[in-house]
């Protein structure tokens, strides 16, 4: 299920299944301009990066923001490959259907849920995945439908790796894959963390 699924560096995740999917691209090493879909969850630096972006774009690369980035984002690219989203609606992307949901903080202030920010649920080959973006336990994430997910564990700015770890033992992939530490924040021993406190049943993961 993870073929051709790569965590670059922090939330970065790249995802080559038909179409060639960034999320969140952050400190990319190579200008590879070869990004079919890019999917940005909110608008803070570790995950818009237009440094990046510019690395991975190509002509007609459709990039998905959320609604406070419009107007950053209409300078890198034209409206035809500009795809503004808001929390808990559907969209279909270059044959690709997606969901989004709301990303926030229940317990500290980092991500407020009213700048509706988000996370996204990709469908691909028959198979569902989530990228949480940066976001606490919620209403909404816990009833995620899922086939592998990918969440926060660093603490501080999202969930911890025990927080993460409740989260995907309610709502039970297949496989969980840890995200957002080693640089900005967290270590991989929450990774570690996370994945030892995962129900029996469900595969966790280390790609980072």
């Amino acid at each position: 299920m993870l073929e051709n699924i790569q965590v670059l560096y922090h939330s970065s995740i790249k995802i080559n299944k038909a179409k060639v999917i960034y999320i969140d691209p952050f400190k990319i090493e190579d200008d590879s301009h070869d990004a079919d879909i890019i999917f940005i969850t909110h608008s803070h630096y570790d995950h818009y990066s237009e440094e990046d972006i510019k690395k991975i774009i190509k002509e007609n690369t459709k990039i998905i923001v959320t609604n406070d980035l419009k107007e950053k984002a209409e300078s890198i690219t034209n409206s035809e490959n500009l795809i503004v989203v808001q929390p808990n609606e559907k969209y279909c992307v270059e044959g690709i259907n997606i969901e989004t949901i709301p990303a926030y903080n229940t317990n500290k202030q980092f991500h407020p849920k009213q700048n509706n920010w988000v996370g996204y649920v990709i469908e691909l080959n028959g198979l569902k995945y989530y990228i949480a973006g940066d976001t606490d336990i919620t209403d909404e994430n816990k009833t995620v439908k899922c086939d592998i997910a990918f969440v926060p564990v660093g603490g501080t700015y999202t969930m911890t790796a025990k927080e993460a770890a409740d989260l995907i033992n309610i709502i039970k992939p297949k496989m969980a894959v840890p995200i957002h530490y080693g640089s900005v924040v967290g270590t991989k021993q929450d990774a570690t963390d996370f994945v030892n406190l995962l129900d029996k049943g469900i595969e966790g993961k280390i790609l980072l």
